[in-house]
């Protein structure tokens, strides 16, 4: 559907994301298809990031001030710390702290954006702000979730916090679960922040809020396709309906367009490591990342240097170092590595991973299993060797190697490390012989599903398409359905027992008049 040019400067979406790149893309990528149906749209994130941000090679700054990515405004609030404080270490304070202060300051912003002129329909955020729904309410207008990893994990999830079905507890700690639409789950494969080894209280009470209050979101949206969790999906259709609208990757990587990516780099690319792929042969180079957070212990750092060395095959290693240095040396290359490999191997401090995964040169990855560098792996259509660390991948490792069926997994040993010989044996697995052979098929399969799925007609383009006609309704607005509408979740309670008062003085028209803050025990 072709953008409406009445309707551009009118009919506008704000999304509010956390302040992590694995966050902000999904949304700024959701924000493009958005744009391309007619909406004006806004993304809103924390200040800590406009720094990094600016960095990127596909942020604009315009004469008057203004940030901009592929034609989405950016804008920035204050999470209430400094710019030196430790949000990683601190992560509990953190995420306490923002949600404190975060909706007092994002409702600020909004009453200065939009209070002439311009109509806001609707609110969308992503799993780590659920207290956006309450400042939604406050507006009078409805709130979306895009939630950002897989609907297996939103599935578990919802089940977990909503006590629907057993988990691991302290003193039951080796319990499986079997959930409808998923394999048998171990505690290997769960989602860390159901165990009881879990060490990050606020995210236990960050996702407790959230999901047994789903009523608040008049929508859902899944970063995923039908055709990849079709019997997951079905399966949350009446308990907790989620609209799969992804895969949210560059459309580069869907064969729409070569244009400029709507998502940012974080971190400066080293650009050489093209030109290095450019002179290998196809399928033959060992693609390996475990993004931006995770930092290896020393031994394991070891385990994996030996492998590829071993390998003898063409590899690409991105090693990002370390924020701070570590005693014990993780994160760290062997000393002598690089110049011992220098005529097999590249090691860089940071890649272009979408033109990477693109070249024609990578026979596989080796990845933390991150949703997002998964989705992109899906659609370049490359088998994986998964090395999951924590949150929702050793759920994703589950499904590549059981559901989705285009890698395989590394075994750790009794001492938790993941041996050269294990790498070694994985790689040989995905680069030749028969389960090679059927990991390519089936790769290839799903990456021309997911090209379907997100061309226009397909499952996601119709996904977006209902989306837009919804918030855009003509009577929306007015009728404030967002408290009789069908909201996801049980029906415990409607907007209108949510918030005090009648919100019809607050908004007219979708068009901001009086704003009056949400208290902040609303996120805590």
């Amino acid at each position: 559907m072709a953008p409406v040019e009445d309707a551009a400067e009118e009919d506008h979406v704000l999304l509010v994301a956390f302040s992590a790149q694995g966050h902000i893309n999904p949304m700024l990528r959701l924000g493009k298809r958005l744009l391309s149906k007619g909406l004006h749209v806004t993304l809103a994130t924390t200040e800590i990031t406009r720094e990094r941000m600016l960095k990127s090679s596909t942020i604009s700054v315009t004469e008057a001030g203004s940030t901009t990515v592929s034609g989405i405004d950016v804008v920035f609030f204050s999470d209430g710390m400094s710019p030196d404080d430790d949000r990683v270490a601190n992560l509990d304070l953190y995420m306490e702290t923002l949600g404190k202060f975060g909706p007092i300051n994002l409702l600020a912003l909004i009453t200065e954006r939009y209070r002439v002129g311009k109509k806001l329909l609707c609110l969308i955020t992503n799993p780590f702000l659920p207290w956006l729904a309450d400042v939604a309410s406050e507006l009078g207008i409805p709130c979306a979730l895009l939630w950002i990893q897989p609907c297996a994990i939103y599935a578990i999830y919802h089940s977990f916090y909503n006590k629907r079905y057993q988990f691991p507890t302290i003193d039951e700690p080796d319990m499986s679960v079997e959930l409808p639409g998923l394999p048998l789950l171990t505690t290997q494969d769960l989602p860390s922040f159901v165990l009881p080894t879990n060490p990050f209280g606020s995210f236990t009470k960050l996702f407790s809020e959230l999901f047994q209050h789903l009523e608040k979101f008049k929508w859902v949206l899944g970063n995923s396709f039908y055709e990849l969790e079709k019997g997951m999906i079905d399966s949350l259709s009446e308990l907790c309906p989620i609209r799969p609208v992804g895969p949210l990757v560059p459309l580069v990587l869907l064969g729409q367009e070569q244009d400029q990516d709507a998502g940012v780099e974080m971190w400066k690319s080293e650009d050489s490591c093209i030109e290095w792929l450019d002179q290998q042969a196809p399928r033959s180079v060992i693609y390996v990342s475990f993004g931006s957070i995770v930092v290896l212990p020393a031994k394991q750092m070891e385990s994996v240097a030996t492998a590829l060395k071993n390998a003898k095959r063409p590899f690409l290693w991105v090693v990002k170092p370390p924020a701070k240095p570590s005693p014990d040396n993780a994160g760290e290359l062997p000393v002598g590595f690089t110049n011992e490999i220098k005529d097999q191997g590249q090691v860089v401090t940071w890649c272009p991973q979408i033109r990477v995964l693109a070249h024609p040169a990578i026979a596989c990855f080796v990845t933390h299993c991150g949703w997002n560098s998964m989705l992109e792996t899906i659609c370049s259509g490359i088998p994986l060797i998964a090395y999951p660390q924590w949150t929702d991948q050793p759920t994703n490792a589950k499904l590549i190697t059981d559901v989705f069926k285009v890698g395989v997994r590394l075994k750790k040993d009794e001492s938790g490390t993941v041996t050269s010989a294990e790498i070694e044996k994985c790689i040989e697995e995905v680069m030749v012989g028969p389960l090679a052979e059927e990991l390519r098929k089936n790769a290839e399969e799903l990456k021309c599903a997911a090209r379907e799925a997100a061309s226009p007609g397909g499952s996601s383009d119709k996904a977006i398409q209902q989306f837009v006609d919804e918030v855009t309704a003509e009577n929306y607005m007015n009728n404030n359905p967002a408290s009789n509408g069908e909201c996801c979740g049980d029906q415990k309670k409607s907007h209108e027992e949510e918030v005090e008062g009648s919100t019809e003085d607050k908004v007219i028209d979708g068009h901001v008049t009086e704003v009056v803050p949400p208290p902040s025990q609303s996120s805590n």
